[in-house]
């Protein structure tokens, strides 16, 4: 008997008994071996970004709206406020204020001019509803008696009334009295011409702040 070469056992032994098929194909429960170097495609991202895009700019508009809504900047024009309030400062006007209550005396208001409801004005709330409103030498009585007035203004010793305010109506008067336009010069304002009331200052810087409040919805001294 020949002597079996040592040399092809050693190779037959480093032989793999299992054999694997060239394809996965056809065999259930093998997933596909991929290619070396190949790339997965992945799902296309432009529906989601336009989405988010669409999604983000109408809620960008809604808050725009909202804002617009309960808020407008007002930019002063002309010196009848003064000492309170300067030509060119610009203010916020809050037009909630009113959705949820009535202006009330002290109130700085903003409102469309009754005789041009192109140009609005800024004015103080003096008389309410109702009110029987004189002006005797400067001094500004309501029913008959002289109101309190705890903010600055430029006194004018003009007089004017009795005249009754009417149910949706108000009178209202400038800081600057020998200086304004106001209701003792064009009569009542109507309430539909109320845009909203002085919130905020913000420009120029150093007139920056909250609009100091001296709104008071007692009645007058004395009654």
């Amino acid at each position: 008997m020949e002597p079996v070469n040592r040399y092809e056992m050693n190779k037959a032994a480093q032989t793999n008994p299992y054999t694997y098929p060239a394809s996965a194909e056809g065999y259930e429960g093998v997933p596909p071996v991929p290619e070396v170097g190949s790339q997965q495609v992945k799902p296309s991202q432009w529906g989601n970004a336009a989405r988010e895009l669409v999604e983000t700019v109408l809620l960008t508009l809604v808050i725009f709206f909202m804002i617009r809504f309960a808020i407008e900047n007002y930019r002063i024009e002309g010196y009848s406020m003064e000492p309170n309030f300067h030509d060119g400062q610009f203010l916020l006007v809050s037009k909630l204020n009113y959705l949820v209550g009535q202006p009330q005396r002290g109130d700085v208001i903003i409102f469309r001019y009754p005789q041009n409801p192109k140009k609005n004005f800024i004015k103080r709330v003096i008389g309410l509803p109702g009110e029987k409103v004189q002006i005797r030498a400067g001094k500004v009585y309501v029913n008959d008696v002289r109101i309190p007035e705890p903010y600055p203004y430029n006194f004018a010793g003009y007089d004017w009334g009795p005249v009754t305010i009417g149910a949706d109506e108000y009178f209202v008067l400038g800081d600057n009295r020998p200086e304004s336009s106001d209701s003792h010069s064009w009569g009542m304002l109507p309430a539909k011409n109320i845009i909203g009331k002085a919130w905020v200052s913000y420009w120029p810087p150093d007139e920056w702040g909250i609009v100091k409040d001296y709104s008071y919805a007692a009645s007058p001294e004395g009654q």
